[in-house]
């Protein structure tokens, strides 16, 4: 689906929206909502403790709290709360699905049978965003069990490219490598910025400096990598001037010991944890 396509999806869908947690990723999704244009008086949240910019919207018509009766058939219920909560919020949501309505749950590690059993009969949507969504820059994969319909499929769609690319599985068994990658990937990223910072500073560079330089490197970078149509090792040879600096640098980085075992170990031990977390 096309960026314009989700647009218009979003913008024409009949019904109302409910969200069901507004923390971090919840208030990320209802904000690229908003930005696309969807009218905030088609939009109904609970969250237990809303921050003031969430009761500000409540201002302009978006329902905060509302009584669950006004809450049934929404086209789509997006379950945004914490993994550890769903026991306790997700079946109370079973009696606000209708027959055109689409489940789509954002929790980590909550497989598609544990959703199902908490809302029966549903039409089901799992996916996984990550952190930078918060900037509209996400990576969002999703999967859907066999009760949703092609329409519903394009409206999850829409909803979650809201905040960034979304890209759709077959294969529940994929998920737990899809945590590990992108998932748990920003927090990897940060890393990098961490110990290239430090490394300058061991190098000698001031702290602020070596901050700054590390931070900007790692953003600027990804950003070009984003906007390039070229894939990242062509980019990486156009950086690396044979018997230079940087080619000094990768042959420790790309040594037998260096990044990219380091990485492969890194995702296999994410991989595990989220298997073993799904139980």
């Amino acid at each position: 689906m096309s960026t314009h396509s989700a647009d218009a999806t979003l913008r024409g869908f009949s019904g109302h929206l409910l969200l069901v947690g507004a923390g971090k990723m919840g208030h990320a999704l209802l904000e690229g909502w908003l930005g696309l244009g969807l009218d905030p008086q088609r939009i109904l949240v609970f969250e237990p403790q809303p921050a003031p910019d969430l009761v500000a919207l409540a201002a302009r018509g978006l329902r905060l709290n509302p009584p669950h009766s006004e809450a049934h058939g929404a086209a789509a219920i997006v379950i945004a709360v914490k993994p550890q909560i769903a026991a306790d919020v997700v079946p109370p949501l079973a009696p606000l699905v209708s027959n055109v309505s689409v489940a789509i749950s954002i929790m980590a590690g909550k497989p598609l049978q544990a959703l199902e059993q908490a809302l029966p009969g549903a039409a089901v949507v799992r996916a996984m965003p990550n952190t930078p969504a918060a900037v509209g820059r996400g990576m969002t994969v999703a999967l859907a069990n066999q009760r949703v319909s092609p329409a519903q499929r394009d409206l999850a769609h829409a909803l979650l490219s809201a905040t960034g690319a979304v890209e759709w599985i077959s294969e529940e068994a994929l998920m737990d490598a899809v945590t590990a990658v992108s998932g748990s990937g920003p927090a990897y990223v940060f890393l990098l910025a961490e110990a290239l910072a430090q490394a300058g500073i061991d190098a000698g560079l001031p702290p602020d400096l070596a901050a700054k330089l590390a931070r900007e490197t790692v953003a600027g970078s990804g950003e070009l990598l984003h906007r390039s149509a070229l894939d990242p090792a062509t980019l990486r040879h156009n950086v690396t001037s044979p018997g230079g600096t940087t080619e000094a640098a990768l042959a420790v980085l790309m040594g037998a010991e260096g990044l990219a075992p380091l990485m492969t170990k890194a995702v296999a031990a994410a991989t595990r944890r989220s298997r073993a977390l799904a139980r």
